[in-house]
């Protein structure tokens, strides 16, 4: 049988129905079960596996079933197995009563279910009823739902009971307030989560700086930025996350201030978590704004550190990315790094076939900026022997740069 991780990267939903109805461990049941609500397709046999798993005889399988159909949005049948109709009248006050009144019922799991279901539909009038079941609700997982629930119909007049499950709670229902505060991102919101970034819970304090990155303004980096010092290599990489999404978010007039300070705290703290977060986002994000944020900041901060190699390897591998300003950044980067170990990483970019032109192009503006008597016999060559017009205007600049003649 593959490993969960291997089944995750692959979505083979026939192995994973397999596990979730035979495995004798809970916590591969569990797994299973949250691997198939983050797929993109589980078809009717992974649907109906999780709403046969909502009578496993495990408390935690039976939760991550629900939370996993939820995931799906497949509504019907999560109420289905609960042995509930849908109403037909669709997202509206007059179907969200339907699961409000279920957040009363004597079962925990239905009452969780109505949980998930209310934060799916997003009704702005069910926020009161949730926050009251809140205060009043007995089972730990249940209110964990309920406080996830309340960040996504996203009501700021509920702020002040999830900052009070910050404390005092399980944690699971701490991080899941945490992370509704983060969706909220009012005052009060980070006025919270600051309370929680020194937490003696580790998943706490990743949580509220995870949630720290949705503010749309400069007021939570300097505690992101004392992040950066934590004793959890996951909070420090949570908070370069987070600082990158802050910095895409501030306005243009305020952008280039913030960013000088936060490289300039990020290049003091000389920690190779900070380079690796970094390469994470280039090779990994999804945003092209956090992309060129961290790219724009990994010639930075890399220096004499010593994850340098692993920086200027990343950089080299976007100097021809389709994004023009990636691209230049990571070449403006490379300068910034500068030193030997550059200009030889940038003559293997330009002398082996596994570049395109427009990275060679980026690769001979860079060595333009770092590169010595080797790089300027190169670029002569490439100058001469290049069909591309492009890559032999870069050249020459650089070369001219250098102080060489053509």
């Amino acid at each position: 049988m593959p490993s969960l991780y291997g089944l995750e990267r692959s979505g083979d939903v026939e192995k994973l129905v397999e596990l979730l109805q035979e495995s004798g461990k809970e916590t591969v049941r569990q797994r299973a079960a949250e691997i198939l609500g983050n797929l993109d397709e589980p078809g009717s046999e992974g649907i109906d596996a999780l709403v046969d798993a909502m009578s496993d005889e495990d408390e935690v399988v039976r939760a991550e079933a629900i939370d996993a159909l939820t995931q799906q949005e497949a509504v019907d049948a999560l109420m289905k197995g609960l042995g509930q109709e849908v109403p037909d009248s669709g997202a509206t006050w007059a179907q969200a009563e339907v699961f409000v009144e279920n957040l009363s019922s004597d079962t925990p799991e239905l009452r969780m279910a109505a949980a998930n279901v209310l934060g799916l539909l997003e009704v702005s009038e069910s926020a009161r009823p949730l926050a009251e079941r809140l205060q009043s609700e007995p089972h730990p997982g249940v209110r964990a739902r309920i406080a996830r629930a309340l960040g996504r119909v996203g009501d700021p007049a509920v702020t002040g009971i999830l900052v009070e499950c910050l404390h005092g709670q399980p944690l699971k229902v701490r991080r899941e307030a945490a992370e509704s505060l983060g969706r909220l991102t009012n005052p009060e919101s980070l006025r919270g989560l600051l309370s929680v970034v020194e937490d003696d819970s580790e998943a706490l304090r990743r949580t509220a700086v995870s949630s720290l990155g949705q503010f749309g303004n400069a007021k939570p980096v300097d505690a992101l930025v004392e992040r950066l010092g934590d004793q959890s290599d996951l909070v420090r990489r949570a908070a370069v996350f987070s600082l990158i999404e802050i910095l895409s978010n501030v306005p243009p007039d305020k952008s280039h201030e913030l960013r000088e300070t936060i490289v300039d705290r990020m290049s003091a703290r000389s920690d190779p978590s900070i380079v690796a977060s970094l390469i994470e986002i280039i090779e990994e994000g999804t945003q092209l704004h956090q992309r060129r944020n961290a790219t724009w900041m990994l010639g930075r901060v890399a220096g004499d550190n010593a994850t340098k190699m692993d920086a200027i390897d990343a950089l080299c591998d976007v100097l021809g990315e389709d994004d023009d300003l990636i691209s230049q950044f990571a070449a403006t980067g490379l300068s910034e790094i500068g030193g030997r170990s550059v200009e030889t990483r940038l003559l293997e970019v330009i002398e082996t076939d596994q570049y395109g032109e427009d990275a060679v192009a980026m690769a001979a503006f860079a060595l333009g900026k770092v590169g010595g008597d080797r790089s300027r016999q190169r670029l002569e060559k490439l100058v001469d022997e290049t069909e591309n017009a492009e890559v032999r205007r870069r050249a020459f600049s650089a070369i001219s740069k250098l102080g060489g003649h053509t």
